[in-house]
Protein backbone atom coordinates (compact mmCIF):
# COMPACT_ATOMS: atom_id res chain seq x y z
CA UNK A 1 0.00 0.00 0.00
CA UNK A 2 1.02 3.50 -0.98
CA UNK A 3 0.69 5.63 2.12
CA UNK A 4 2.44 8.87 1.28
CA UNK A 5 2.03 10.15 -2.48
CA UNK A 6 1.27 12.90 -4.63
CA UNK A 7 -1.55 12.91 -6.98
CA UNK A 8 -2.04 15.77 -10.10
CA UNK A 9 -5.35 16.18 -11.53
CA UNK A 10 -5.28 17.45 -15.54
CA UNK A 11 -8.55 19.11 -16.79
CA UNK A 12 -8.83 20.64 -20.19
CA UNK A 13 -10.95 23.86 -20.08
CA UNK A 14 -12.47 25.46 -23.49
CA UNK A 15 -15.20 28.27 -22.62
CA UNK A 16 -16.13 26.56 -19.18
CA UNK A 17 -16.08 29.92 -17.04
CA UNK A 18 -18.93 28.66 -14.96
CA UNK A 19 -17.87 25.53 -14.33
CA UNK A 20 -14.59 26.36 -12.54
CA UNK A 21 -15.15 26.81 -9.14
CA UNK A 22 -18.34 24.11 -8.40
CA UNK A 23 -15.92 21.63 -10.00
CA UNK A 24 -13.08 22.48 -7.81
CA UNK A 25 -15.12 22.42 -4.88
CA UNK A 26 -16.74 19.11 -5.80
CA UNK A 27 -13.19 17.72 -6.55
CA UNK A 28 -12.01 19.07 -2.88
CA UNK A 29 -14.40 16.94 -0.97
CA UNK A 30 -12.23 13.81 -1.82
CA UNK A 31 -8.56 15.22 -1.83
CA UNK A 32 -8.57 17.97 0.84
CA UNK A 33 -6.37 14.98 3.10
CA UNK A 34 -3.71 14.07 0.08
CA UNK A 35 -0.59 16.01 -1.03
CA UNK A 36 -2.48 17.00 -4.74
CA UNK A 37 -2.03 19.20 -7.48
CA UNK A 38 -5.33 20.23 -10.06
CA UNK A 39 -3.88 21.93 -13.28
CA UNK A 40 -6.14 23.51 -15.44
CA UNK A 41 -4.88 23.72 -19.07
CA UNK A 42 -7.43 26.37 -20.59
CA UNK A 43 -7.67 25.61 -24.71
CA UNK A 44 -7.40 28.93 -25.75
CA UNK A 45 -10.64 29.91 -24.11
CA UNK A 46 -12.83 33.46 -25.11
CA UNK A 47 -14.55 33.75 -22.24
CA UNK A 48 -13.44 34.34 -18.15
CA UNK A 49 -12.28 30.89 -17.99
CA UNK A 50 -9.08 31.89 -17.45
CA UNK A 51 -9.49 34.50 -15.24
CA UNK A 52 -11.33 31.95 -13.26
CA UNK A 53 -8.72 29.60 -12.51
CA UNK A 54 -6.38 32.36 -12.04
CA UNK A 55 -8.35 33.54 -9.33
CA UNK A 56 -9.19 30.20 -7.54
CA UNK A 57 -4.75 29.58 -7.85
CA UNK A 58 -4.53 32.85 -6.06
CA UNK A 59 -6.57 31.21 -3.33
CA UNK A 60 -5.48 27.89 -3.52
CA UNK A 61 -1.57 26.86 -3.50
CA UNK A 62 -3.21 23.10 -4.68
CA UNK A 63 -4.18 24.96 -8.24
CA UNK A 64 -2.00 25.70 -11.15
CA UNK A 65 -3.01 25.94 -14.64
CA UNK A 66 -1.37 26.47 -18.32
CA UNK A 67 -2.59 29.04 -20.74
CA UNK A 68 -2.63 27.86 -24.19
CA UNK A 69 -2.10 30.54 -27.04
CA UNK A 70 -4.86 29.55 -29.19
CA UNK A 71 -6.93 26.73 -28.96
CA UNK A 72 -5.20 23.85 -30.05
CA UNK A 73 -8.12 20.86 -28.62
CA UNK A 74 -8.89 18.86 -26.36
CA UNK A 75 -6.04 16.04 -26.91
CA UNK A 76 -3.06 18.55 -27.22
CA UNK A 77 -4.63 20.00 -23.66
CA UNK A 78 -4.11 16.37 -22.09
CA UNK A 79 -1.24 16.08 -23.93
CA UNK A 80 0.29 19.76 -22.08
CA UNK A 81 -1.42 18.33 -18.73
CA UNK A 82 0.55 14.96 -19.22
CA UNK A 83 3.67 16.81 -19.69
CA UNK A 84 3.51 19.14 -16.64
CA UNK A 85 2.49 16.50 -13.78
CA UNK A 86 4.62 15.55 -11.66
CA UNK A 87 2.22 13.17 -9.56
CA UNK A 88 2.79 9.41 -8.57
CA UNK A 89 -0.33 9.42 -10.28
CA UNK A 90 -2.54 11.30 -12.95
CA UNK A 91 -5.98 11.86 -12.73
CA UNK A 92 -7.49 13.66 -16.06
CA UNK A 93 -11.16 14.47 -16.13
CA UNK A 94 -13.14 17.54 -18.09
CA UNK A 95 -14.47 20.16 -17.27
CA UNK A 96 -17.97 19.97 -17.43
CA UNK A 97 -18.76 18.53 -14.14
CA UNK A 98 -19.74 15.10 -16.43
CA UNK A 99 -16.78 12.99 -15.14
CA UNK A 100 -18.14 12.23 -11.35
CA UNK A 101 -15.34 13.04 -8.82
CA UNK A 102 -16.30 10.54 -6.27
CA UNK A 103 -14.65 8.02 -8.57
CA UNK A 104 -11.19 9.30 -7.86
CA UNK A 105 -11.16 7.43 -4.08
CA UNK A 106 -12.01 4.55 -6.04
CA UNK A 107 -9.68 5.03 -8.78
CA UNK A 108 -6.30 5.77 -6.26
CA UNK A 109 -7.98 2.88 -4.34
CA UNK A 110 -7.59 -0.23 -7.63
CA UNK A 111 -4.17 2.02 -8.23
CA UNK A 112 -2.78 1.11 -5.10
CA UNK A 113 -3.89 -2.24 -5.45
CA UNK A 114 -0.95 -2.25 -8.43
CA UNK A 115 -3.25 -1.48 -11.30
CA UNK A 116 -1.12 1.47 -13.98
CA UNK A 117 -3.91 2.24 -15.52
CA UNK A 118 -7.58 2.52 -14.51
CA UNK A 119 -9.85 3.88 -17.19
CA UNK A 120 -13.51 4.74 -16.90
CA UNK A 121 -16.38 3.53 -19.69
CA UNK A 122 -19.62 5.96 -20.09
CA UNK A 123 -23.08 3.67 -19.52
CA UNK A 124 -25.57 5.32 -21.43
CA UNK A 125 -28.68 6.04 -19.12
CA UNK A 126 -32.29 6.30 -20.57
CA UNK A 127 -32.21 10.18 -20.02
CA UNK A 128 -29.62 10.43 -22.67
CA UNK A 129 -31.21 11.57 -25.93
CA UNK A 130 -31.47 8.20 -28.37
CA UNK A 131 -29.76 9.92 -30.99
CA UNK A 132 -26.70 10.70 -28.62
CA UNK A 133 -26.91 6.88 -27.47
CA UNK A 134 -27.66 5.67 -31.47
CA UNK A 135 -24.37 7.87 -32.50
CA UNK A 136 -21.99 7.23 -29.80
CA UNK A 137 -22.15 3.31 -30.52
CA UNK A 138 -22.00 4.19 -34.17
CA UNK A 139 -18.38 6.19 -33.45
CA UNK A 140 -17.00 2.84 -31.75
CA UNK A 141 -18.15 0.33 -34.02
CA UNK A 142 -16.74 2.48 -36.94
CA UNK A 143 -13.67 3.19 -34.88
CA UNK A 144 -13.58 -0.35 -33.95
CA UNK A 145 -14.17 -2.05 -37.42
CA UNK A 146 -11.00 -0.21 -38.84
CA UNK A 147 -8.77 0.22 -35.88
CA UNK A 148 -6.31 -1.96 -34.59
CA UNK A 149 -6.69 -1.28 -31.52
CA UNK A 150 -9.79 -2.22 -29.25
CA UNK A 151 -11.63 0.80 -28.18
CA UNK A 152 -14.26 -0.32 -25.45
CA UNK A 153 -17.52 1.75 -26.36
CA UNK A 154 -17.79 4.80 -23.80
CA UNK A 155 -14.47 4.88 -23.26
CA UNK A 156 -13.88 8.45 -21.65
CA UNK A 157 -10.69 10.54 -21.26
CA UNK A 158 -11.66 10.18 -17.36
CA UNK A 159 -8.58 8.16 -16.06
CA UNK A 160 -6.05 7.23 -13.78
CA UNK A 161 -2.14 6.70 -14.52
CA UNK A 162 1.18 5.54 -12.49
CA UNK A 163 3.87 7.96 -13.32
CA UNK A 164 5.44 5.16 -15.09
CA UNK A 165 3.11 5.61 -18.02
CA UNK A 166 2.77 9.14 -17.84
CA UNK A 167 6.65 9.06 -18.65
CA UNK A 168 5.61 7.09 -21.66
CA UNK A 169 3.26 9.53 -22.61
CA UNK A 170 5.85 12.06 -22.80
CA UNK A 171 7.64 10.55 -24.93
CA UNK A 172 5.36 10.54 -27.46
CA UNK A 173 5.14 13.64 -29.81
CA UNK A 174 2.38 12.51 -32.58
CA UNK A 175 0.65 15.56 -34.26
CA UNK A 176 -2.77 13.67 -34.30
CA UNK A 177 -2.94 12.43 -30.59
CA UNK A 178 -5.54 10.08 -29.71
CA UNK A 179 -5.31 9.29 -25.73
CA UNK A 180 -8.39 6.54 -26.16
CA UNK A 181 -6.35 4.62 -28.52
CA UNK A 182 -3.25 5.37 -27.00
CA UNK A 183 -4.11 4.12 -23.45
CA UNK A 184 -5.09 0.88 -24.77
CA UNK A 185 -1.59 0.68 -26.98
CA UNK A 186 1.01 1.11 -24.32
CA UNK A 187 0.18 -1.96 -22.26
CA UNK A 188 0.51 -2.25 -18.63
CA UNK A 189 -1.79 -3.41 -15.47
CA UNK A 190 -5.63 -1.94 -16.81
CA UNK A 191 -8.62 -2.32 -14.98
CA UNK A 192 -11.84 -0.31 -16.02
CA UNK A 193 -14.77 1.50 -13.59
CA UNK A 194 -18.02 1.83 -15.27
CA UNK A 195 -20.22 5.44 -14.45
CA UNK A 196 -23.39 7.06 -15.53
CA UNK A 197 -22.31 10.62 -16.33
CA UNK A 198 -23.95 13.84 -14.56
CA UNK A 199 -25.43 16.46 -16.96
CA UNK A 200 -23.58 19.09 -18.12
CA UNK A 201 -23.60 21.54 -15.31
CA UNK A 202 -23.41 24.64 -17.21
CA UNK A 203 -22.65 25.52 -20.61
CA UNK A 204 -22.79 23.57 -24.18
CA UNK A 205 -20.70 21.02 -25.17
CA UNK A 206 -17.24 21.36 -27.69
CA UNK A 207 -18.25 18.26 -29.68
CA UNK A 208 -20.74 18.89 -32.52
CA UNK A 209 -21.38 16.24 -34.73
CA UNK A 210 -18.20 16.82 -37.65
CA UNK A 211 -15.78 17.61 -34.81
CA UNK A 212 -16.88 13.89 -33.02
CA UNK A 213 -16.43 12.59 -37.18
CA UNK A 214 -13.04 14.27 -37.19
CA UNK A 215 -12.07 12.67 -33.89
CA UNK A 216 -12.98 9.12 -35.26
CA UNK A 217 -11.09 9.73 -38.78
CA UNK A 218 -8.13 11.03 -36.18
CA UNK A 219 -8.84 7.43 -34.08
CA UNK A 220 -8.72 5.27 -37.06
CA UNK A 221 -5.66 6.75 -39.07
CA UNK A 222 -3.64 6.97 -36.44
CA UNK A 223 -3.79 3.28 -35.18
CA UNK A 224 -4.75 1.24 -38.29
CA UNK A 225 -3.48 1.26 -42.21
CA UNK A 226 -6.72 -0.57 -42.85
CA UNK A 227 -8.42 1.92 -44.63
CA UNK A 228 -5.29 2.07 -47.52
CA UNK A 229 -5.98 -2.23 -47.37
CA UNK A 230 -9.52 -2.11 -48.24
CA UNK A 231 -8.94 0.49 -51.10
CA UNK A 232 -6.36 -1.69 -52.81
CA UNK A 233 -9.49 -4.57 -52.04
CA UNK A 234 -11.62 -2.53 -53.53
CA UNK A 235 -9.67 -1.78 -56.24
CA UNK A 236 -8.85 -5.16 -57.64
CA UNK A 237 -13.07 -6.02 -57.11
CA UNK A 238 -13.67 -3.29 -59.37
CA UNK A 239 -11.53 -3.91 -61.60
CA UNK A 240 -12.70 -7.63 -61.81
CA UNK A 241 -15.96 -6.16 -62.19
CA UNK A 242 -14.92 -4.24 -65.16
CA UNK A 243 -12.74 -6.87 -66.60
CA UNK A 244 -15.73 -9.52 -67.12
CA UNK A 245 -17.80 -5.92 -68.32
CA UNK A 246 -15.96 -6.03 -70.79
CA UNK A 247 -16.29 -9.33 -72.01
CA UNK A 248 -19.74 -8.86 -71.60
CA UNK A 249 -19.48 -5.84 -74.12
CA UNK A 250 -16.96 -7.55 -76.83
CA UNK A 251 -19.32 -10.43 -76.76
CA UNK A 252 -22.54 -8.44 -77.55
CA UNK A 253 -20.55 -6.45 -80.26
CA UNK A 254 -19.06 -9.71 -81.83
CA UNK A 255 -21.28 -12.52 -81.70
CA UNK A 256 -24.78 -10.53 -81.66
CA UNK A 257 -27.06 -7.77 -82.89
CA UNK A 258 -28.34 -6.49 -79.43
CA UNK A 259 -25.76 -3.50 -79.42
CA UNK A 260 -27.28 -0.46 -78.57
CA UNK A 261 -25.57 2.79 -78.12
CA UNK A 262 -26.98 4.48 -75.18
CA UNK A 263 -25.37 6.94 -72.10
CA UNK A 264 -26.75 4.63 -69.38
CA UNK A 265 -24.61 2.63 -68.41
CA UNK A 266 -21.31 4.20 -69.84
CA UNK A 267 -22.46 7.05 -67.26
CA UNK A 268 -23.38 5.07 -64.32
CA UNK A 269 -19.71 2.55 -64.80
CA UNK A 270 -17.79 6.10 -65.02
CA UNK A 271 -19.74 7.42 -62.53
CA UNK A 272 -19.51 4.56 -59.84
CA UNK A 273 -15.93 3.99 -60.89
CA UNK A 274 -14.89 7.96 -60.79
CA UNK A 275 -16.51 7.87 -57.26
CA UNK A 276 -14.43 5.10 -56.14
CA UNK A 277 -11.39 6.53 -57.22
CA UNK A 278 -11.94 9.65 -55.12
CA UNK A 279 -12.49 7.96 -52.14
CA UNK A 280 -9.48 5.91 -52.61
CA UNK A 281 -7.36 8.98 -53.30
CA UNK A 282 -9.05 10.56 -50.44
CA UNK A 283 -8.09 7.96 -48.13
CA UNK A 284 -4.49 8.36 -49.18
CA UNK A 285 -4.64 12.05 -49.70
CA UNK A 286 -5.48 12.07 -45.46
CA UNK A 287 -2.44 9.64 -44.74
CA UNK A 288 -0.21 11.84 -46.59
CA UNK A 289 -1.82 14.50 -45.18
CA UNK A 290 -0.98 13.53 -41.88
CA UNK A 291 2.88 12.42 -43.09
CA UNK A 292 3.17 16.50 -44.65
CA UNK A 293 2.79 17.57 -40.93
CA UNK A 294 4.25 15.20 -38.82
CA UNK A 295 7.69 15.85 -40.75
CA UNK A 296 6.98 19.55 -40.41
CA UNK A 297 7.72 18.74 -36.38
CA UNK A 298 5.67 21.45 -34.91
CA UNK A 299 5.17 21.58 -31.14
CA UNK A 300 1.28 20.30 -30.03
CA UNK A 301 0.87 23.24 -28.12
CA UNK A 302 2.08 26.57 -27.64
CA UNK A 303 1.77 27.88 -23.62
CA UNK A 304 1.27 31.61 -23.41
CA UNK A 305 1.29 31.96 -19.54
CA UNK A 306 1.18 29.15 -16.67
CA UNK A 307 1.95 29.46 -12.65
CA UNK A 308 4.43 27.22 -11.99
Amino acid sequence: MKKEFKLSIIIPCFNEESNIYPLYNEIFKYIKDLNTEIIFIDDGSSDKTLDNIKELANQHKKVKFISFSRNFGHQNALKAGYDSADGDCVISMDADMQHPPELITEMIRLWQKGYKIVSTKRMHDKSLGLIKRLTSKLFYKILNLFSEIKIESGAADFRLLDKQVVKELQQINEKFLFFRGLIPWLGFSQIQLEYIAAERFSGKTKYSFSKMLHFASDGITSFSVKPLKISIYLGFIIAFIAFLYILYAIYIAVFTNNAIAGWTSTIISVLFIGGIQLIMIGILGNYLGKLFMENKKRPNYIIKEKND
